[in-house]
């Protein structure tokens, strides 16, 4: 979670955005704002729309908006890859990575220079932040264990110098200890800038790494506010039934 109260860039505004599967529509006049280094977390129910969301915002799925600006550029007509290029990273669920590289190879599949930064995220950059796939960085993928992936997963996508980072479900499987490690993680990118918007079942981890939160109830945007206040009302209860 970021610190400070200081003003900062708004990384993302999203307004009035509704996403199809084909002719069914899943999502509703979703609108939220993440500011940089800032992580907000997208919680609800399975099949409220969470996923959905995120596929929308990356141009995978068939959406349109009222408003879609990234570090303030529209990107709301512009396809998946070059939403990638003006700096916005999807890390689908299921810790993707190809098995038969090496952790040197799928970070280098990925690699996008920024020309003239010294804040580019480099290699050198990506395993000072994960010092594990510095050790691992001869492994092939296919021998990393869960949490190992994940982190290769995220790496993949730092390379790509994103602006936004979104995370599907980072958690998902994982062991405790190895969650906890991605909370970590989670701050550090935060420290340097990143931000982060997140989706998860795991709401505790969830209301723990994030400063805000979003909840999400059939494909529409049903509460938000700061974690600490989800945490100290029936919010949970209510949009999660737990």
């Amino acid at each position: 979670m970021s610190s400070g109260s200081e003003a900062r860039a708004v990384a993302l505004e999203v307004d009035g955005l509704d996403a199809f599967y084909g002719k069914s529509q899943v999502g509703f006049g979703l609108s939220l704002r993440i500011q940089a280094g800032e992580t907000v977390a997208v919680l609800g129910r399975n099949g409220a729309g969470k996923t959905s969301m995120l596929m929308a915002i990356a141009g995978i799925v068939s959406s349109r908006c009222d408003r879609l600006v990234l570090h303030g550029r529209d990107i709301a007509r512009l396809p998946p890859f070059k939403r990638v290029r003006a700096g916005l990273a999807l890390v689908p669920s299921g810790s993707r990575a190809f098995p038969n590289l090496t952790v040197q190879e799928n970070l280098s599949l990925a690699e996008r220079r920024e020309n003239g930064s010294d804040q580019a995220w480099s290699f050198a950059r990506v395993y000072d932040v994960f010092p594990v796939l510095n050790e691992l960085r001869d492994s092939r993928a296919g021998s990393l264990s869960g949490g190992e992936r994940q982190m290769l997963a995220v790496g993949r996508a730092l390379v790509a110098n994103p602006k936004v980072l979104m995370l599907d479900e980072p958690s998902e499987g994982l062991a405790p200890i190895v969650v906890r490690r991605i909370g970590m993680m989670l701050h550090e990118l935060n420290r340097h800038g990143l931000a982060v918007l997140l989706t998860e079942q795991n709401h505790r981890v969830a209301l723990e790494t994030a400063d805000r939160a979003y909840f999400i109830e059939k494909g529409q945007i049903a509460w938000s506010g700061t974690s600490a206040e989800a945490k100290s009302s029936n919010t949970v209860g209510r949009y999660l039934a737990v």
